[in-house]
């Protein structure tokens, strides 16, 4: 089972190079997975026809309980045979309906196959998650097909319009799917149909948001607008897709969930109404349209009404009915689709008003086209005739709303009988004043899918008995009938062959009379749901927009201040609703006095920032703040956090400050009096609600803390260092995430800055790709003299002479010169030790970084350009590439940053430990160091050199003054 669906994926994969090699043939290496899956799902008939199943489960993550769950049972069985017959068929007609070159035709491979295997998977899931991973991965797959003439506008809002309808309904069934696995405690579907959680409140809430999916899903009305526009993909895409496969998953999961969850009061009526309402609907509407493959689309809406509305009604017979309504709609739908590409193809039209004698030029495609027709018209013996018989049959043994349905499946009946004969009199029958339509012939491999599809629901008609087994299977999930149904094409006289009867005639008047009933349709037609679905988006639009205007008008202080409102508002409605401090303990002040003076030195700098004006002043009151917190987790006996938030805080006001360099010194704002008087409460009451809350929830913990258990298992790995275990060993999926995080922003930063490089001219510095590789040997800057070999003249640091005087200091270059080396073995230091004393790749990082920094902060950006010549990206993709490579190695014997320990003793330093973890932490290590290189780069280096080329302009310009006529400044 899980085999042939992973070679569904593995295949598609490759279609690009089999396409490249082999053409449109490569459709036929590519059709070999799903032949593959129905040859393996017929050994599986009489198994499931027994009403046994099989199962498979892979624990995907064992300790938390997530599994992926396959099972095939009688309705996976019928489910599985469809998609996969009808999408090996489908793919042996690409074959011929594609040419070599046509355009993209590997990806449309690629993801036909994908598609195909999506749905599969979907149907054997017994897995809510699983089932609904699979179930986007239809509306991807998709949403690429259906776009597939990307180039045209209507394929690309087609594609759209079906990715977000069915996208909004697939998430409403997320969340309904979530409430049913709490309610009913396992995601299991078998157990859950099994013992259906008790009615209520939010069993009910689930069930309608399930069905929101399942309905957009399967175009049932209102959702059905995004199915005809989905005709503009390639007609084998509208053959499987839109007739046997996706639009089929809406109904599949109507008819799964219908034996626990049809008695829930919500369920019936819903299912009913909206089905019954689209059959009508969509038939109606296809009365009245000239293109073949769009006159389809609408009948295809309307008999996916009438397949959701058996399904849902929860009776056994029924259900046996829905189930025959399900394989009859497949086998007849999928073939006139097809014929549709053929005709499309030969006469290079498909308006049924320009089609005229193609029957008599294309006859064998014009006898399958009428084959498959007739089944979609419930004429004996093909199949849909059976499964009309047993539908009707079952409704008039229903209650009074089943009876109620009948009459509308009988209206709804007349109207597949007439747009099914327009639909063959517009495509192949002579018309008068229309010239014969010209055609070429067909080959038959082209027609052989098609005649194979058509032929099934001509054999299957007689021959309908022999899935009644299967299907009978399903059925007798609902409660038993007293006298129960059996699938058979004759029944003998009597109301359901009746009601068939006045089907036909009633359809067959329609279409005599049908320019009258063409134009009373246009005459009272509503706003097609296109034109709707378009003034909705437009209508949004323009109501974000003046939201947008209305609430962001540009101003962070109201934004800051509305976040804090807002949170505010919340714990403050949190406390006074749960108390917590009700059957707490007393909460301490502190745990020594000296955490309350360092808190109140730290309280004291941040009501200092309030009355500042400089900028600068701004920054360092804040960084106080930083290192008091910092001086708080000294206190508290918390090394690691105190020296990590040490090095972000320095690293922070340096970036603060190398900003601040291009910002006017005074804060400009100009603020009110009454404006202050609101914004200092504000502050001062959100800071305090949050201190608050975290003491009480400090003081309101009832269980024990996790900390003594951290340290026993850290002990038990020969390891003391908490935090650092925790990083990159207990949580090291969530570190290497993080990493990413890091580097992500740290590269839009830089980007941002860099946009403009190219419109800056060229200067002493060379870029490459957006960073900055600074020359030591560029012509003199600021007057400074040179050696002989025309470099600077060396100092204490390699390019400190290329400061103007005014700027160097020579005590500072001094204990750069002196502390520089020492750093760095401090940071390799703090990476190496983290698993047993303070530090870390990440603390190491930044350790480093800094070291850096006081080399540009001493000698300029050429010094930093010596310090560290290498690019900072070489560094932040070595670390990414090392963090992540480790993490996902661990992968092989199902753990992470366990693969591999190595255990030595070296003369000096004696014992140590080497394995992958350290690996990891040198990875965070490389990580940050590019970061904070990147960030000063582009904050201080590139900044200079902007600096200096103002300068440099300005005394041009000063110099050009007297002999330009300009004033001189």
């Amino acid at each position: 089972m899980t085999a042939l669906l992973v070679c569904h994926f593995v295949l598609a994969a490759c279609a690009r190079p089999l396409v490249r090699w082999l053409g449109t043939r490569a459709f036929l290496v590519l059709a070999l997975p799903p032949a593959a899956t129905t040859c393996w799902a017929f050994t599986q008939w009489d198994m499931a026809a027994s009403g046994a199943s099989v199962s498979w489960s892979w624990a995907w993550m064992p300790d938390y309980g997530v599994s992926v769950d396959m099972r095939l049972d009688a309705l996976a069985e019928l489910m599985v045979l469809l998609a996969a017959g009808v999408g090996t068929l489908v793919l042996l007609y690409c074959a011929s309906y594609f040419s070599d070159d046509t355009p993209r035709l590997a990806g449309f491979a690629g993801n036909l196959l994908a598609f195909a295997g999506a749905m599969l998977a979907l149907v054997l899931s017994d897995d809510l998650i699983s089932l609904y991973v699979f179930w986007e991965l239809t509306t991807v797959f998709s949403y690429l097909l259906i776009g597939y003439n990307s180039e045209q506008r209507h394929s690309r809002r087609s594609a759209l319009q079906a990715l977000t309808v069915t996208t909004l309904g697939g998430l409403a069934m997320l969340i309904g799917f979530l409430i049913i696995g709490q309610e009913a405690g396992t995601y299991r579907i078998s157990e859950i149909l099994a013992d259906p959680p008790r009615a209520g409140p939010a069993v009910e809430a689930a069930v309608l948001l399930i069905l929101c999916g399942a309905l957009s899903k399967s175009a049932v009305w209102p959702f059905s607008l995004w199915l005809p526009n989905a005709m503009a993909a390639p007609t084998p895409v509208s053959a499987y897709l839109h007739a046997a496969a996706m639009v089929k998953a809406g109904v599949y999961l109507v008819a799964r969930l219908a034996p626990g969850f049809a008695d829930v009061p919500a369920w019936r009526p819903v299912v009913m109404v909206l089905g019954a309402a689209t059959m009508l609907l969509g038939g109606w509407r296809a009365l009245r349209l000239n293109d073949l493959k769009i006159v389809l689309a609408y009948g295809t809406v309307s008999q996916l009404g009438f397949l959701t509305l058996l399904a849902g009604i929860g009776n056994r017979d029924i259900a046996l009915a829905a189930a025959a309504m399900i394989l009859g709609h497949a086998l007849f739908k999928a073939p006139l689709f097809l014929v549709i590409g053929i005709v499309d193809h030969a006469a290079g039209t498909r308006d049924l008003r320009r089609l005229s004698g193609v029957g008599r030029a294309l006859p064998h495609v014009c006898a399958v086209a009428v084959l498959a027709a007739a089944s979609m018209a419930a004429l004996p013996p093909l199949l849909g005739f059976a499964a009309k018989e047993a539908a009707f049959e079952a409704l008039l043994h229903g209650d009074a709303a089943d009876r109620w349905a009948l009459g509308i499946a009988v209206a709804g009946s007349m109207l597949t009988v007439a747009y099914t004969v327009r639909f063959v009199w517009g495509g192949f029958l002579r018309k008068p004043g229309v010239p014969d339509t010209p055609v070429h012939r067909v080959g038959p491999a082209f027609l052989a899918p098609p005649a194979a599809l058509a032929l099934c629901g001509l054999v299957l008609g007689p021959g309908v008995g022999w899935t009644d087994r299967l299907l009978s299977a399903y059925a007798d999930a609902f409660p038993a009938s007293h006298h129960p149904y059996h699938l058979a094409l004759w029944h003998g006289w009597g109301t359901a062959l009746l009601l068939s009867a006045v089907a036909v005639l009633g359809g067959a008047v329609l279409f005599a009379g049908r320019d009258r009933v063409t134009r009373l349709s246009r005459r009272i037609a509503w706003p097609t749901a296109d034109s709707v679905f378009g003034h909705v988006l437009l209508g949004l639009e323009r109501l974000s927009l003046q939201v947008t205007g209305f609430v962001q008008r540009g101003s962070l202080s109201v934004y800051l201040a509305t976040t804090l409102l807002v949170m505010l508002a919340g714990q403050l409605a949190v406390l006074v609703a749960d108390r917590p401090w009700h059957g707490a303990r007393a909460p301490q002040l502190w745990d020594v006095p000296l955490q309350g003076a360092v808190a109140a030195l730290t309280c004291a700098a941040a009501l200092l920032c309030l009355t500042v004006g400089r900028r600068m002043k701004a920054v360092v009151l804040a960084g106080l703040t930083g290192y008091g917190t910092a001086l708080l987790f000294v206190v508290q006996g918390a090394p690691d956090l105190a020296l990590t938030q040490f090095c972000v805080e320095t690293v922070s006001m340096i970036v603060f400050v190398l900003v601040l360099r291009r910002m006017p010194v005074h804060f400009q704002e100009s603020v009110s009096s009454w404006r202050r008087a609101v914004r200092i409460p504000v502050a001062l009451a959100a800071a305090a609600t949050l201190g608050v809350v975290v003491w009480v929830a400090g003081a309101a913990r009832t269980a024990p803390a996790a900390g003594a258990a951290m340290v026993e298992e850290t002990a038990h790995h020969g390891l003391k260092d908490v935090v650092a275990t925790i990083l990159v060993d207990l949580r090291a999926w969530d570190t290497m995430g993080e990493s990413a995080v890091l580097a992500a922003a740290a590269i839009g930063v830089t980007s941002l800055i860099y946009l403009h490089r190219r419109a800056e001219g060229t200067a002493a510095p060379s870029e490459t790709r957006g960073h900055t590789a600074w020359s030591v040997t560029a012509a003199p800057l600021n007057g400074v003299p040179r050696g002989d070999e025309g470099a600077p003249e060396r100092g204490w640091l390699a390019a400190g002479a290329t400061l103007a005087p005014e700027h160097r200091s020579v005590v500072f270059e001094v204990v750069v010169r002196l502390l520089f080396h020492p750093v760095l073995v401090l940071s390799v230091y703090l990476l190496f030790c983290a698993e047993n004393m303070p530090g870390g790749g990440f603390v190491g990082g930044l350790v480093a970084g800094l070291a850096m920094i006081t080399r540009y902060l001493a000698g300029g950006r050429f010094e930093l350009a010596e310090a560290a010549p290498l690019q900072p990206g070489l560094f932040t993709g070595l670390g990414l590439f090392l963090s992540t490579g480790v993490a996902l190695l661990g992968l092989i014997d199902g753990t992470v940053l366990h693969a591999w320990t190595y255990h030595g003793h070296l003369p000096l330093i004696g014992d140590y430990e080497f394995g992958t973890p350290v690996i990891f932490d040198c990875g965070v290590y490389l990580l940050v160091l590019g970061v904070v290189l990147d960030i000063v780069r582009a904050l201080g280096a590139k900044i200079d050199r902007q600096i200096e080329r103002a300068a440099a302009e300005k005394a041009a310009a000063r110099e050009a003054g007297p002999g330009t006529g300009e004033a001189t400044p």
